[in-house]
C-alpha cells in the first residue's frame, strides 16, 4: 500500500534506523499509538519494515540512507524539506566480540563502532534537526553500559566508549541549544534480544520498547537534555 504524508493533526515520526530489532520495534509501537512514521533502512534489500509498511493502512514512508554517508543524509534532509516531525529519534548500533580489549582492538574495528555509534548518529541529528518542530522531542538510542559512573565490572569496552561518546556528544550539542524549546534524551533500552543483544539477553523486543516509547513520551514540554532508561528511571552519566 502507497504511504502518502500524515494528515493533518497527527504526529509524525523520524526513525533513522528502523530496518530491524529495535529500530523496527519503535515504527511499530509508533504506528500502534497511531502515528505517521517515516522510517528509514540502508540499501535496497526487503526488510521488516518493508513488511510493516504493508500492513500500516499507508501511515509508513521507507526512506533509503547510510548515516555513514553524510552526502546521504544531506539528500534525506532535502527530500523531507518543508514537513515537521513531533520527534527525531536516530537509533544506530554496532558491537565488536565481547572479549575485545582496547589493548587488542584493531583500529579499523575501534574506527568503525565510534564512527556508526557516536559521530554518524550525531552528524545526522545536526543536520537533521530542522526538521523537528519547535517543540518537538530529538533523541538518540544509548545503552546502559554508557554510563562512565556505573562502569564497576568492565567488559564490552569499546561499545561502552562509542555509546560513551555519543553520549558526551548529545551534550554539548544539548549545551549549545539551551535555548531551544526541544526535550532531548539519550535511552538505555535494558539488555534486549536482538541481533546485537543475543539470545540470552534479558529482554524482549516487546518488554523493552513500549517503555522506550512511554520514557520518551514522558519528556514531552521538558526542555533539556536527560538520560533514561526504557523505564523512564535516571541513568547516571
Amino acid at each position: 500500500m502507497a504511504s502518502s504524508p500524515p494528515a493533518q493533526g497527527t504526529q509524525a515520526a523520524l526513525i533513522i534506523g528502523a530496518s530491524r530489532g529495535l529500530g523496527l520495534g519503535l515504527a511499530e509501537e509508533y504506528l500502534k499509538r497511531g502515528w505517521h512514521v517515516v522510517g528509514t533502512v540502508r540499501g535496497t534489500a526487503q526488510t521488516g519494515l518493508h513488511a510493516l509498511q504493508a500492513k500500516s493502512g499507508g501511515r509508513l514512508e521507507i526512506e533509503n540512507v547510510d548515516i555513514n554517508e553524510p552526502v546521504q543524509v544531506d539528500a534525506l534532509k532535502q527530500r523531507l524539506h518543508g514537513r515537521s516531525f513531533a520527534l527525531l529519534f536516530v537509533n544506530a548500533g554496532v558491537n565488536t566480540a565481547r572479549e575485545t580489549t582496547i589493548a587488542d582492538v584493531a583500529t579499523d574495528e575501534f574506527n568503525r563502532l565510534m564512527v556508526t555509534n557516536a559521530l554518524s548518529p550525531m552528524r545526522t541529528i545536526e543536520v537533521l534537526d530542522e526538521l523537528v518542530s519547535p517543540t518537538g522531542t530529538i533523541g538518540a538510542m544509548s545503552s546502559g553500559l554508557a554510563s562512565v559512573a556505573d562502569n564497576e565490572q568492565g567488559g564490552l569496552e569499546v561499545y561502552r566508549a562509542s555509546k560513551a561518546a555519543l553520549n558526551t556528544l548529545m551534550r554539548s550539542y544539548a549545551a549549545r541549544h539551551a535555548g531551544d524549546r526541544h526535550p532531548m534524551v539519550v535511552i538505555a533500552p535494558g539488555w534486549v534480544r536482538t541481533d546485537m543483544g543475543g539470545a540470552a539477553a534479558t529482554l524482549g523486543i516487546s518488554d523493552s520498547v513500549p517503555g522506550v516509547v512511554d520514557a520518551i513520551a514522558s519528556r514531552e514540554g521538558k526542555p533539556g537534555l536527560v538520560y533514561i532508561d526504557y523505564q523512564s528511571k535516571i541513568v547516571r552519566w
